[in-house]
């Protein structure tokens, strides 16, 4: 296999040549299909929410990531399906340039297979995260036949992943699980729970109102049977305070 790798230069390679902004805007087409972007948007909510409180990661969908080593917006860009970088700043970005991001690449990268995008996701661009982006996690899902597969980089080549008894694959960056969930790749706790999403989190609150509601009808009950029973005894009279 050629090697792809390359270092950045501290510099330019041309004087001559003039860097475009670091603000490029992505030139990522859309996604495949309904399904394909309905489970990028699933990664993306759940692990923002998962991590609500952390300021030290950036995570995006069908983005691109340039990383020209001359600095140049015209070559050298990839755009993943789903790609999470660690130790950077939490803040929204038109694209991920590598150049103006400290060098820094995905540590997490997952592919969303095609019939149009799975040769290249299971060659090419397996090859240059591999080579280049040295990403530790990589992982492919297809929506449609929900194959499944990871590797993890060990010694500058990836090592297929080997599932727990769930059929789920470890991340070693995120310390999460990665698994199939009701026909979606979904993320997982140490401990085996689902990373909700905003449809989760949405019906356990309504679940919760639910809850209270009922339990407050139930104390309005208690209490209303309570002043029937004490109506009835001093109607036969007997003073019901002197029970207590």
């Amino acid at each position: 296999m050629t090697s792809l790798a390359f270092a950045m230069p501290a510099e330019i390679v041309d004087p001559s040549v003039v860097a475009p902004p670091g603000d490029l805007y992505s030139n990522e087409p859309p996604m495949e299909t309904y399904q394909h972007l309905v489970q990028m948007i699933v990664l993306l909510e759940s692990l923002e929410l998962f991590w609500k409180d952390r300021a030290d990661f950036f995570a995006a969908g069908n983005l691109t990531i340039y990383f020209s080593p001359r600095q140049l917006k015209t070559e050298h860009f990839r755009g993943p399906d789903f790609f999470v970088v660690l130790g950077t700043e939490r803040r929204p970005r038109k694209s991920w340039v590598v150049w103006e991001e400290d060098g820094r690449y995905p540590n997490l990268i997952v592919e969303l297979l095609s019939e149009s995008t799975e040769g290249a996701d299971r060659g090419l661009k397996k090859q240059v995260y591999q080579d280049v982006f040295r990403t530790p996690d990589y992982f492919w899902f297809h929506p449609e036949t929900l194959e499944f597969s990871g590797f993890h980089l060990v010694d500058g080549q990836y090592e297929p992943l080997s599932p727990d008894a769930s059929g789920r694959l470890w991340s070693a960056q995120l310390e999460l699980f990665l698994g199939v969930e009701e026909g979606q790749l979904r993320f997982f706790t140490p401990e085996g729970e689902l990373v909700p999403a905003g449809k989760e989190l949405a019906k356990r609150a309504e679940s919760a109102e639910q809850r209270a509601e009922s339990a407050e009808q139930r104390a309005e009950s208690a209490e209303q049977q309570a002043m029937r029973l004490a109506a009835r005894l001093r109607e036969l009279g007997v003073d019901p305070d002197t029970l207590k």
